[in-house]
């Protein structure tokens, strides 16, 4: 899993360093995003390209999304 730890990053870094981890990820492979705020432009775009996604909001009001292909998310 490719984790990508990217609270206190100013937009659009999260979506550009995600869009590229996922041009990389092997087939099964999933990334997870940790951000300060819910990626709602993000998620347009995983729906779009086929990818799969689950967000979990955490205690500290940050998000978690684990990202994969629609066979392996």
């Amino acid at each position: 899993m490719i984790v990508i730890d990217a609270r206190g990053w100013e937009p659009p870094r999260p979506f550009e360093a995600t869009m590229e981890a996922l041009s990389d990820l092997k087939p099964g492979g999933r990334v997870r995003l940790i951000v300060d705020r819910e990626p709602l432009p993000l998620y347009r775009v995983l729906n779009r390209s086929g990818y799969a996604y689950f967000t979990s909001a955490q205690a500290d009001g940050s998000f978690e999304i684990d990202i994969g292909s629609s066979q392996s998310a």
